[in-house]
């Protein structure tokens, strides 16, 4: 297994069901070096990891490998690392800040 998909599956691991009630919400992320591309599928209190690019991605997350480790890790942020510049977001921001309450560290 690669260290981006062990990086998804332990965010995977992170979900918070009760965060999720009622929600219906397509995180995408897109690897930059490596071209892996995965998505959190988010549904009334469940999530599925899938791979491959998702074109109902409401939000996706466009960073390196690096980066993904240390927001799975808590080391930081997606804020931070937006702020940062070590990555960028497609899609609707909003959603982007509900990626640290669904998936806490």
């Amino acid at each position: 297994m690669s260290d981006v998909a062990d990086a998804m599956k332990r965010m995977q691991a992170k979900f918070n069901p009760p965060a999720a009630a009622g929600l219906d919400l397509v995180f995408g992320f897109n690897v930059t070096d490596g071209d892996a591309h995965y998505s959190l599928v988010v549904k009334d209190g469940v999530c599925q990891l899938q791979e491959g690019e998702n074109p109902d991605a409401n939000c996706t997350f466009v960073l390196d490998s690096a980066t993904l480790k240390d927001i799975v890790s808590g080391e930081t942020d997606t804020m931070q690392a937006f702020m940062g510049g070590k990555m960028r977001v497609e899609g609707d921001m909003m959603l982007s800040h509900k990626l640290s309450e669904l998936f806490s560290a």
